[in-house]
């Protein structure tokens, strides 16, 4: 792990793109329904990453750190998977 800036980065990026794609996959689908319910997810799943890579009490930071980038991947695996599904 680089920084935390990087950390916040990726988390940024990987879900800003999450949420692109299902916006076009939901409406080349006519799906908008489905597409917000997953647009919702993917925003609290930043919301709560974020606030664990704020969190200072904590005693290992790198496996911290590691954890919260392992969990990023199978979150956006997962609302991927979700979004092919439609």
């Amino acid at each position: 792990m680089a920084s935390i800036k990087n950390l916040k980065k990726d988390i940024n990026y990987v879900l800003g793109d999450v949420i692109e794609y299902t916006l076009d996959v939901s409406i080349l689908k006519n799906e908008s329904k489905k597409g917000e319910e997953i647009i919702d997810e993917a925003i609290e799943t930043f919301d709560s990453l974020i606030a664990k890579v704020n969190a200072k009490n904590v005693e290992n930071k790198k496996a911290h750190y590691k954890a919260i980038n392992e969990e990023l991947e199978t979150e956006a695996k997962n609302l991927i998977e979700k979004v092919n599904s439609l």
